[in-house]
């Protein structure tokens, strides 16, 4: 039997032990008890049902509560502002797509700076959009649709969800790579551009898969290409509209931001969980119906990505004087 004073050296070893392992934990990034990740898009749309996969994914590895928080309105800028300005303590993070950079070029007044106001946390998923056309148009393959376009410049019609909008941008970029003229017909929402294209009445779109495909079901439109640089997986019977244009690419996104001044800590822990999550099966079978992939980027690699993207959709918006209405 060991001495009293053995037993007491013994005890205040044992004790030392969960004490130094808290002290251990308590130097990682302290996360609020209450966390909101805030999707600048109304509730039921694509970027609203990832950001709800993934809250309880996050609340569990971070151990605190997370909720979804929808603030619409302004392509999106009236919630990116609101997470601009709330505290850079991880209690506030931004759930967005591309449209986040096609408003800062195109809105004439944007009430936040996109790349000094925001800590790029993580990629979610990115993939391309969809070329496509009215069936009832004969065009059967992009170099068709270019040729048709050179043939009557400015007649050939495409619709977009509005002024400013990443199909309107994404279709200029076409015009300029193809070296052709084209008509814009802007639309107040996808949905009542994409009737249109069934019916007839516009010739031309660049859409995600998800909005286009039951007019693609219906046989009413024709999809021709998609706009990733290179052919993508999940659609292995459309090549890359860069076969016919080259050096065309237009990719879209789902990221994370958090504000500017948000320590790196808390954003590195969060780039890593973000990370994993966005590779789960839950959240992947929202991606993949688009065609989008996880891609797992650093903080740095995606602040990168952002600025080049934006210098990209920049330079559209200025030559072709595009102000969102």
């Amino acid at each position: 039997m060991p001495s009293s004073l053995t037993r007491r050296a013994w005890l205040a070893a044992a004790a030392f032990v969960p004490a130094f392992g808290w002290a251990q934990a308590d130097t990682g990034p302290k996360f609020p008890p209450l966390m909101k990740i805030v999707v600048p898009f109304t509730a039921g749309a694509s970027n609203d049902a990832i950001a709800r996969a993934m809250a309880p994914l996050l609340a569990q590895r971070l151990g605190t509560t997370v909720i979804v928080e929808n603030r619409p309105g302004a392509a999106g800028v009236i919630g990116s502002d609101y997470v601009a300005k709330s505290p850079a303590d991880g209690s506030a993070l931004l759930l967005t797509s591309s449209t986040f950079l096609t408003a800062a070029v195109t809105q004439a007044r944007l009430p936040y700076d996109p790349v000094a106001a925001f800590a790029p946390v993580s990629l979610i998923g990115h993939g391309p959009m969809l070329l496509a056309v009215s069936a009832a148009t004969p065009i059967q393959s992009t170099a068709e649709l270019v040729a048709a376009a050179k043939a009557a410049p400015g007649k050939l019609s495409y619709g977009t969800a509005g002024v400013g909008s990443v199909a309107h941008l994404s279709s200029e970029m076409l015009a300029d790579a193809a070296h052709v003229k084209m008509l814009h017909v802007p639309y107040k929402g996808a949905a009542n551009a994409l009737l249109d294209l069934a019916g007839g009445q516009i010739d031309m779109m660049i859409s995600n898969y998800t909005s286009i495909a039951p007019q693609i079901k219906s046989g009413k439109v024709r999809a021709l290409a998609v706009t990733s640089a290179q052919p993508s997986p999940v659609f292995p019977q459309l090549p890359a509209v860069a076969s016919a244009v080259p050096g065309f690419a237009a990719d879209i996104w789902v990221a994370v931001f958090a504000p500017a001044a948000t320590p790196a800590p808390l954003v590195a822990r969060l780039n890593r969980e973000l990370n994993q999550i966005a590779a789960t099966p839950e959240v992947k079978a929202l991606l993949e119906p688009d065609g989008a992939t996880p891609l797992a980027l650093s903080p740095a690699e995606l602040a990168a990505r952002v600025k080049d993207d934006l210098a990209v959709w920049r330079k559209i918006a200025t030559d072709k004087k595009i102000v969102a209405e």
